[in-house]
């Protein structure tokens, strides 16, 4: 029961990521900003054939590999269970997929990753849904290996 509600928040996440970026493309001419609490942060529709700051530009095939292997080492990890995840961190594992399946799939279809969310209160990089899922999965993931399962760090 555990995998299927994983894959459904999984089909989940993909869903929401994909909508907004379709919503983005319709709704906001490219490289326009759209406030939306004024100081804070706004809409800005950008394609990005990169990661964070423009790296690795126009290195798709990279992307599709990390994200193939991670597949395969996640699907074997579930398999298996040979690293110990508990359900909480099986949780986070399935945020970090997401977002990147989300982000693949723009890639794939339309050759770069739609992207909209910039924050003007720091200097960061315009990002998407996806994205805000593999950050957060990942600062949980480590957070709860820290604190709630120090075994896994034995091993």
């Amino acid at each position: 029961m555990t995998y299927l509600c994983m894959a459904l928040f999984a089909a989940g996440v993909v869903a929401l990521d994909q909508w907004t970026k379709a919503l983005t493309v319709a709704q906001i001419p490219l490289y326009t900003d759209v406030p939306v609490l004024d100081g804070l942060f706004h809409f800005t529709y950008v394609q990005n054939t990169g990661a964070a700051f423009s790296s690795f530009e126009g290195q798709q095939w990279l992307f599709a590999l990390i994200f193939a292997v991670f597949t395969g080492l996640l699907a074997f990890e579930l398999w298996k269970n040979t690293m110990g995840f508990k359900p909480a961190e099986r949780w986070c594992l399935a945020a970090i997929w997401a977002g990147g399946l989300g982000n693949m799939i723009d890639r794939v279809r339309l050759g770069y990753v739609v992207d909209m969310i910039e924050v003007e209160f720091i200097r960061f990089p315009v990002f998407n849904v996806a994205d805000c899922f593999i950050t957060c999965g990942c600062v949980l993931l480590i957070a709860h290996l820290i604190f709630f399962n120090k075994e896994f760090f034995k091993n």
